[in-house]
Parts: C-alpha cells; structure tokens; sequence
C-alpha cells in the first residue's frame, strides 16, 4: 500500500508547535478532571487550592486524596452510585491513576520554572466535595525520572 503525500495544510498543521496553554499546574488540573470524570463516569470539577509546604521532599510524588474522594473511587469503580462515608485507604488503582496523569502531564511539556513542593485541589462530583493534595519532589530531573518509570512500567 502505497502512502499519499502530505497536503501543505498537513505539513504546516504537523510543524506547528503543540500549545502549551497556561502553567502546568493548570494543565494538570485540567487532565486530573478530565481523568476523573472519565473513570468515575461522573463530572468532576478540580480547583486548585494553596497547598501546604511539606516538611521534607519526597523522591517520588505522594498522593493524598482524602477519605471521601477514596470513596468515591471505590463506589463508583464498584459500580456503585451512592456514595456513603469515606475510607481508611487508598485503592492502589486509584493512586495508579493518578500517577500516569501526573507523568503524562509532566512529560507532555515540563515546566520552564521552579517545581513546586506540593499542589493541592479541591474536587467536586456530584455531591461528594473532596480535597487531593501531591508532594512533589523538589527536582525536575527526579521527577522527569519518575514520569519515565511510571510510564514504562503502567
């Protein structure tokens, strides 16, 4: 089979550089809504709110979404609707999800400016009003090798 040669529309379309609207904390609450809404099959607003600065960095991003955003997870991955009081743990597939977010965002265009030590959301689906914070490394190369393991490894 035989490939038909690009239009000079295409060509200029492929060469264009990929917008990178806003910060990166933006662009990632923007994807951790879209996720979200996708998995729970639920719309799921994000608005990020200040986050506390940890006490010492991690070398990997940790994951904090609260007792009820965990149960909503769970329910709603169950196939459950109603949600009913929250949980103690957090379901390792929730944290995987979130994880590759996290990498694909990183990866798809690093910031060009200091990374912050931690983001923090307020997460809103249907009733449930929940909260999800991240500590981020305090390096960019760490986490730029994070993002590559998870991503090779998800």
């Amino acid at each position: 089979m035989q490939l038909l040669e690009l239009t000079p529309a295409e060509l200029a379309f492929l060469k264009t550089p990929v917008p990178t609207s806003g910060n990166w904390p933006t662009r990632l609450t923007r994807r951790l809504a879209a996720t979200l809404t996708a998995r729970l099959r639920l719309p799921v607003q994000t608005q990020a709110q200040p986050a506390p600065a940890p006490e010492t960095a991690p070398t990997a991003p940790v994951w904090q979404p609260d007792a009820a955003l965990a149960a909503l997870w769970l329910t709603r991955r169950l196939g459950g609707r109603d949600v009913a009081g929250g949980l103690s743990f957090v379901p390792g597939s929730f944290v995987r999800t979130l994880n590759a977010a996290l990498a694909e965002s990183w990866l798809d265009a690093p910031p060009q400016c200091a990374l912050p030590h931690a983001l923090a959301w307020r997460v809103t689906a249907g009733l449930t009003q929940a909260t999800l914070t991240v500590r981020l490394p305090h390096s960019p190369v760490d986490l730029t090798r994070w993002a590559r393991e998870t991503i090779r490894h998800g």
